[in-house]
């Protein structure tokens, strides 16, 4: 049976597109550069916070490394004091936690985003859930796809491979889940276009199709 659900933070638990986007807006502006529509960022982000800042640039700009590292400086001290404004749980996130924490499963987040701001957003929404771990993007770890957050959280938990599953919502987490040999759970709600996620071992259509899916993976186990 499985174990531990690993999860990835932005467009599987939380949709934080506004928030992201609102912040690379007010960098952008800022700047004098163009700005994008909210919807524009569901593809640029998933990457890190410096591939986002670069996909938000003209290509002139994007090429530039000092500017990268410049402008990226400015949207993190931007999007740190706003990053909960618009911030929300996906509809059944809540009680799904809930629900799994609750049955014994072990729990965790993996994710691309900044460490202290997964940290600060998994402590706003999920104030009573124990983490075995919240994992960011940090000096020590390469960004997904890399294995090394997954490789690492199974070693926290005490948890093998087989008695392990990620849920995503990208090719990202995807890949990531076959870098570490584990089945993946895509969902379908998140910031990437369906035709993306085919290649997951199985796609949710809502968290209720998430306990289905760990159900089923227990009792075949």
């Amino acid at each position: 049976m499985k174990e531990l659900v690993i999860f990835d933070l932005d467009g599987t638990l939380l949709n934080t597109i506004a928030d992201l986007g609102n912040a690379a807006n007010h960098t952008l502006e800022a700047l004098g550069l163009p700005q994008h529509n909210l919807d524009e960022y569901r593809l640029m982000v998933g990457n890190g916070m410096r591939k986002l800042i670069e996909r938000s640039l003209p290509a002139d700009k994007a090429a530039d490394d000092a500017f990268v590292d410049s402008t990226l400086a400015s949207f993190l001290a931007y999007y740190a004091e706003h990053i909960d404004l618009y911030t929300r749980p996906y509809p059944g996130i809540p009680e799904l936690i809930k629900a799994l924490s609750n049955d014994g499963y072990k729990l965790a987040v993996a994710s691309n985003k900044i460490q202290a701001g997964a940290e600060k957003l998994i402590a706003k929404f999920f104030p009573d859930i124990p983490f075995v771990a919240v994992m960011g993007n940090s000096p020590q770890y390469p960004l997904k796809p890399d294995a090394a957050l997954v490789e690492y959280i199974m070693g926290k938990a005490g948890t093998d491979r087989a008695h392990t599953i990620m849920v995503g919502d990208s090719g990202t987490d995807i890949q990531t889940a076959r870098n570490a040999g584990i089945p993946v759970i895509a969902v379908s709600w998140g910031f990437r276009p369906r035709t993306e996620l085919t290649i997951a071992d199985c796609i949710a259509d809502n968290t209720v199709e998430i306990q289905r899916i760990l159900e089923s993976s227990d009792s075949n186990a």
